[in-house]
């Protein structure tokens, strides 16, 4: 978890904190939207990744009032103090993580089977 919150936090220009909390709402979201065996595979090579998904369930009544989804992602996200290319910049960072990690093919079949998540890759 390390690596990726040290990445975020220089190549998305926020803070450690907010890249931690960002990675959490964003795999819990993957976990929960997303091809379950892909998402595992990422999840499994993030050290770390169950606790910050965890963590992020915390609060999270307000998101569960709006309904899921990405909308209610983004919402979670700037709720974090995040901008749209804020947003952007983490999802991009942490897609090229995940391809670093599990390859190109397994990250592919993470964005073709999220909705909404193509616009981010």
């Amino acid at each position: 978890m390390d690596e990726l919150i040290g990445r975020l936090a220089t190549n998305a220009s926020i803070d450690s904190a907010v890249a931690e909390k960002s990675v959490g709402i964003i795999l819990g979201f993957l976990r929960n939207e997303g091809p379950s065996d892909s998402v595992q595979a990422l999840i499994d090579q993030i050290p770390g990744a169950e606790a910050a998904i965890e963590a992020s369930r915390s609060g999270g009544g307000l998101s569960r009032l709006m309904g899921g989804g990405l909308m209610a992602v983004g919402t979670r996200l700037m709720g974090l103090g995040l901008g749209m290319s804020e947003i952007q910049n983490v999802a991009r960072e942490l897609f090229r993580f995940g391809r670093d990690k599990i390859g190109a093919d397994q990250m592919g079949k993470i964005v073709a089977g999220t909705p909404g998540l193509s616009q981010f890759a």
